[in-house]
């Protein structure tokens, strides 16, 4: 089947700079195809623009140097939205109302526009100006309660779930929504995507089971928080760690075959007073062996098993490599863009310098050498 251009060619997105999620929903938008320009401060510019930044989720997008504090930077912007489809920013509430470029003027400029803003606690609420970071966020949504061990304190999960899965995502996928709505009415919208909103509904799924009756808010007790023996992570002989994920009947059928256990109850896998000895036992069996000898045993098989692989090892393994789930860029290893596409496949470019595209874009939006010119002498643009 003949490749083409990502699912979002022909779609224009200017991004404000920031950091965390904004940046991540700007880089899944350009994966797929979307002009992504980004509007970085013209402070940032460095000398030589054109220099390889290690900053990947930048990716995939062009960058124009401007000072939105400058009058004559925010009217540049206001005349780069009135062609574009979207705009993503991540200030405070009200800090773009401030600067001239809320969604009152850009909608003046373009009623179709896509308005996307990301925050922490979201546009409205008694939160809304306070600061946070990603530990926060889900600390008020309930996800970080139900992570963790059993007795223990509860574990941030790096910075996915807020930042990236409940903020970038969450916003990605507003954008295109707001995007497609806008194509069938010609009307464009504020999408507000926070956070706290967004980390709350990927536990959707665990607010189910609680409502059957089948989750306790005990953390490390349940089936999928480290409670359950068969579905954990284990030591290995060498130090290293696998996972284990045998939940259904035939899954821990498989588990106890492989290991050799002709001695056990299989009915009463699901018995919560089995489970200490159970964890014991695997404890004691997966310390016997190294990872690889694990692997050779259960790997591919429906034990449901992996290894768990450092950030190093994960793109060397065969299946990654065979999917080809890592990419190399300009010498730089990191994920592909996700998810594939048949026809029309995303792509990842490499991450522009603050100001790289400067002249480049505003060319394209129709101004003149002379403008660029006094722009730049009047440190609007760099």
């Amino acid at each position: 089947m003949e490749a083409g251009i990502g699912p979002l060619d022909g779609t224009r997105i200017i991004e404000i700079a920031g950091i965390g999620p904004g940046p991540f929903a700007a880089m899944m938008l350009g994966d797929m195809g979307a002009d992504v320009i980004r509007i970085d401060r013209a402070a940032m510019v460095p000398a030589d623009p054109s220099a390889p930044t290690p900053e990947i989720y930048n990716r995939s997008r062009r960058s124009v140097g401007i000072d939105l504090k400058h009058p004559d930077g925010v009217d540049l912007l206001i005349r780069l939205l009135k062609k574009a489809d979207g705009l993503i920013e991540g200030f405070r509430p009200g800090v773009a109302e401030r600067l001239g470029f809320g969604p009152e003027e850009a909608f003046a400029a373009n009623q179709a526009l896509v308005y996307g803003r990301i925050t922490g606690w979201g546009q409205d609420g008694p939160l809304a100006q306070a600061a946070g970071h990603d530990i926060n966020y889900i600390g008020l949504s309930g996800a970080l309660h139900a992570i963790g061990r059993d007795g223990q304190v509860p574990v941030p999960p790096l910075n996915l779930v807020g930042d990236f899965g409940g903020g970038g995502m969450l916003l990605a996928f507003g954008m295109v929504c707001g995007l497609l709505e806008a194509r069938r009415s010609g009307r464009g919208q504020v999408i507000d995507a926070a956070m706290t909103d967004g980390s709350a509904i990927l536990t959707t799924f665990i607010h189910g089971l609680k409502a059957m009756g089948a989750w306790s808010s005990d953390r490390g007790a349940n089936l999928l928080d480290t409670g359950a023996p068969f579905y954990d992570a284990y030591e290995t002989a060498d130090g290293q760690y696998i996972t284990i994920g045998s939940i259904e009947p035939q899954f821990y059928s498989e588990l106890v075959a492989k290991l050799g256990w002709d001695d056990l109850d299989l009915s009463e896998q699901h018995s919560k007073t089995t489970w200490p000895a159970l964890r014991s036992r695997l404890t004691a069996t997966f310390k016997s062996r190294t990872r690889e000898e694990w692997a050779a045993l259960m790997e591919g098989s429906d034990v449901c098993f992996s290894p768990v692989l450092s950030m190093d090892e994960a793109p060397r393994h065969p299946h990654n490599v065979a999917r080809r789930t890592f990419i190399d860029v300009e010498g730089i290893p990191q994920p592909a863009p996700a998810p594939r596409f048949s026809r029309t496949p995303g792509e990842a470019t490499p991450p522009p310098g603050p100001g790289r595209d400067t002249d480049e874009v505003l060319a394209e939006a129709g101004l003149q050498v002379d403008e660029i010119i006094s722009l730049r002498e009047s440190g609007a643009i760099r």
